[in-house]
């Protein structure tokens, strides 16, 4: 998985956002310890969160 930058995760709306997360996640468990690709996964998990956590809840 390519790495979400907070730029793009804050260019996504909050369904997508979600959608995102969800492969972070599951590229995150796939990915071999200590490779880039965990790390990217990593990363790209916290950009997502910290953008969904910033959003106002929607009413």
């Amino acid at each position: 998985m390519k790495l979400v930058s907070r730029f793009e995760a804050a260019s996504r709306n909050t369904a997508e956002l979600h959608g995102l997360l969800k492969q972070a996640f599951n590229a995150f468990a796939a990915a071999p310890r200590g490779s880039e690709q965990r790390r990217d996964a990593l990363a790209s998990m916290r950009n997502i969160e910290n953008e969904l956590s910033s959003r106002q809840p929607g009413f």
